[in-house]
């Protein structure tokens, strides 16, 4: 029996109606017996449905503000479906369903929860519109919804996977439709015990698609971006950047957990632990070879760049005297936890802690308000964290320059500074 091979594509590649058809080219092309792809949302649509929670949040939420992105979807699809396609009323459908969502009260208290029942729709959108036009173009192929398929906890917005419960899933709802069809699902989103809509992190369609493939013992993994491969530095950032040809696994998932937009963080370990490799493909030019994650022997010495915005660096002051101890890190620690913020960049010296983490809503004010009575708190927002992976002193210096940094570390290999850009 042959093995299923994933196609994980970015909403990038849905963006408009040429790019829906330059997919199809793609998929034509390459199918074969048991493929599964995995949609993002299209576009902007999770930026769009993350505005209108904003909105609704301060009290200013219109019905314009959803019917716009109504129109995007039904707008592509005019360009694309005859008049008649049965996807014009599975878009009203599926819009009525969020507007009823919408109706209910949001609350900074419920607010993960209700973030990811809302933005969910993005990938439930995309996933249909891309199923459809298949079948419409001759490749008739098989709608999954991912919540059927995917077990998670009911950590809304940062949920942990029940690997085994999502396996048993994948092989009784994908085992037998992969044999006969291709299968269309939603990256991002699962669903906890109660049956409730999950996401599983900002850009988490990537780690979607290695969840399937671990539970399915997949071939491989492609994911499709608007980049040729995974590059040492972004070349929207960087001028002379190197793609890699192979990469391996550990250094991948370093260059993600500093932040490399290209992969996320969690898509490597699932397909490492299976040695199943990781395509990463241009869908711009699909027939380049791209760059292929795997175990490789040669370690990498290539210094690497990695670029976050939307940075906040919190210094914790002990105010009674004493130093720096294990209680207050701790104590930091367990404030970040139960308020599921990820540290960027920790530093530590005799009086104070110090942490660079992103901009989530709410989540500073909640971190300042619960900790200010133990230290006492400052803070400096709208920063970048510029981090360099097998670094060197002249690309240091290079970075550096007619820059102030407000905190800077370095280790053996990595070497990580924040400012203000």
């Amino acid at each position: 029996m042959s093995k299923t091979i994933v196609f994980k594509f970015g909403g990038a590649s849905v963006k408009d109606a040429k790019s829906i058809e330059n997919l199809f080219n793609i998929l034509f092309n390459r199918l074969r017996n048991r493929t599964l792809i995995v949609i993002s949302a299209m576009g902007k649509t999770t930026n769009g449905l993350e505005e209108i929670l904003r909105l609704k949040l301060n009290g200013d939420l219109t019905s314009s503000n959803s019917a716009k992105i109504k129109d995007f979807h039904l707008g592509i699809c005019r360009e694309i479906f005859p008049p008649e396609s049965m996807i014009f009323s599975i878009i009203e459908n599926l819009f009525m369903q969020m507007d009823r969502d919408l109706d209910k009260p949001l609350t900074q208290e419920n607010y993960d929860a209700y973030y990811d029942q809302i933005v969910s729709y993005g990938e439930l959108l995309s996933s249909r519109i891309l199923q459809e036009y298949l079948c419409f173009k001759g490749i008739f192929c098989i709608w999954q919804d991912a919540r059927e398929i995917i077990s998670t906890n009911s950590n809304y917005r940062f949920v942990e996977v029940d690997w085994d419960k999502t396996k048993n899933l994948c092989l009784k709802h994908l085992g037998s439709k992969l044999e006969q069809y291709p299968v269309v699902t939603q990256g991002f989103i699962g669903a906890d015990p109660k049956g409730k809509t999950t996401t599983l992190g900002r850009e988490g369609s990537d780690f979607t698609a290695a969840i399937l493939a671990f539970c399915l013992n997949a071939q491989s993994v492609t994911i499709w971006k608007d980049v040729d491969g995974v590059r040492n530095a972004d070349p929207k950032r960087f001028p002379d950047t190197v793609k890699f040809e192979e990469l391996d696994y550990r250094e991948a998932a370093e260059l993600a957990f500093y932040g490399a937009s290209v992969i996320h963080p969690k898509t490597i370990k699932p397909l490492a632990n299976l040695s199943i490799p990781l395509y990463v493909k241009s869908f711009l030019s699909p027939e380049a070879v791209g760059t292929k994650i795997c175990q490789v022997s040669e370690p990498m010495h290539i210094p690497c760049t990695v670029v976050k915005d939307n940075q906040i660096l919190v210094s914790f002051r002990v105010t009674d005297f004493t130093f720096i101890a294990e209680s207050h890190i701790h104590r930091v620690y367990e404030v970040l936890k139960k308020l599921k913020l990820k540290v960027n960049m920790l530093q530590v010296s005799a009086i104070s802690i110090s942490i660079v983490i992103d901009m989530e809503m709410f989540a500073l004010d909640q971190l300042i308000s619960t900790l200010q009575n133990d230290f006492s708190v400052k803070y400096n927002d709208a920063l970048q964290l510029i981090t360099v992976k097998n670094q060197n002193a002249d690309l240091v210096e290079a970075l550096l320059k007619g820059k102030e940094a407000l905190l800077e570390q370095v280790t053996r290999s990595t070497f990580q500074f924040v400012h203000k850009p």
